[in-house]
């Protein structure tokens, strides 16, 4: 996750990170990616069901019932046992979290933890009773899917109407006093659009926006070709890093992310540093702290059924299921070689990965797309745009 607000436009500086000594205990949510600790956010994607079919959906999910999905009492027991481990962040994901009828209940459990609960859904489902609800249990963030304009995002959520029924989801939430924001997952069907994104920020007084590079996982497997090409993702950084500081220079300050593609850091700095060689100290700085991809260390997934995975697109492989031991318990077992690994990724990854001066604050990018391009967790990513000078 790359803060393109906080290191380019400067709305973060490192003594903002120091001064609650990085630990992620205490830190604000927008800083946690900084934390010295790592202590795991957590995606749990609390059923597969889903209301719609999203061409790039990385649990595949279908509007049906799956079986074998975590009850409410065993979901409890995992969200105490995360909250216990310092977990500072639960996000409550899918399939579409809202069509589970105890995600209030659950929602309500985590917060009473100390938990920040999070939301990521595709906004359809967000009535006003509902958003009403999520306000008095003190959910910290609503994310929602768009990913395009009306006619791009109703065709890859399979439904006419998904893009008006998303938005006005946001609206409700906007309007009910929850931060909420736009998820984007970007490719060559709807890069297009990114300026409009930035448009429909700015008109509808929207927070938040993470524009995500594409993994290839579940349905988004099938997209791998439709993957934007190296120089087509440096166009696209441009356009968003310029995007977001005219805003700010507007004073119109939004939050404005990159994520599951750490070269966006050294990209940044790059541009820092031919701009203003004094903020891209800074900037790197801040990218030391963030120390690049962190799947299977400060960022995990449990699935529906319980089992743990490193982020929510590595289904393949799993490190045990909370229904026998405690998350904690996994998360922690270095026993298992691949855990031990994905805790300091730097020793093990291969090819141009390995020798590049960025790969303490890249981490190795990441493993998930390297395993389901080349078959070899431990490849370079081949998302990275880096050139052959730029990582010499």
């Amino acid at each position: 996750m790359i803060g393109i607000s906080k290191l380019y436009c400067g709305a973060v500086e490192p003594g903002d990170v120091l001064r609650y000594n990085r630990e992620s205990g205490k830190l604000p949510s927008h800083l946690l990616q900084f934390s010295k600790d790592k202590k795991p956010v957590v995606v749990w994607n609390m059923t597969r069901r889903c209301n719609l079919k999203c061409v790039h959906c990385y649990s595949s999910s279908q509007n049906i019932k799956y079986e074998d999905e975590l009850t409410t009492a065993e979901a409890k027991a995992m969200i105490a046992d995360l909250a216990a481990f310092g977990s500072p962040v639960i996000l409550f994901s899918g399939g579409e979290p809202l069509m589970r009828k105890d995600l209030p209940e659950l929602a309500q459990f985590a917060v009473d933890h100390g938990m920040r609960a999070v939301i990521s859904t595709n906004g359809v489902l967000l009535t006003k009773k509902r958003v009403e609800q999520f306000k008095r249990i003190g959910l910290s963030y609503v994310g929602v899917s768009l990913d395009g304009m009306r006619e791009t995002h109703d065709l890859f959520r399979g439904r006419k109407g998904a893009f008006a029924a998303s938005l006005q989801g946001i609206r409700t939430c906007r309007d009910a006093g929850i931060k909420v924001g736009v998820r984007f997952t970007m490719n060559r069907r709807n890069a297009a659009d990114i300026g409009a994104i930035f448009d429909l920020l700015e008109k509808e007084d929207i927070p938040r926006v993470c524009f995500y590079h594409l993994v290839y996982a579940g349905r988004g497997s099938k997209l791998m070709e439709e993957d934007l090409s190296h120089e087509e993702t440096r166009r696209v950084l441009d356009l968003i890093m310029d995007r977001t500081k005219d805003l700010f220079d507007r004073g119109i300050e939004k939050e404005v992310l990159t994520v599951d593609n750490h070269a966006d850091g050294p990209y940044l700095y790059l541009r820092l540093l031919k701009e203003n060689p004094q903020r891209a100290a800074e900037v790197m700085e801040l990218l030391q702290m963030n120390e690049g991809n962190s799947s299977g260390n400060g960022f995990g997934c449990i699935s529906w059924d319980g089992e743990v995975h490193a982020d929510q697109f590595w289904r393949n492989i799993s490190f045990g299921n909370v229904r026998q031991r405690p998350f904690s318990e996994i998360w922690s077992d270095k026993s298992n070689d691949l855990m031990a690994g994905l805790k300091d990724k730097k020793l093990y990854v291969t090819g141009k990965c390995k020798t590049c001066r960025w790969l303490e604050v890249c981490g190795g990018n990441f493993r998930a797309r390297a395993e389901a391009a080349t078959g070899d967790i431990w490849a370079p990513d081949p998302a990275c745009y880096l050139t052959d000078d730029e990582i010499k």
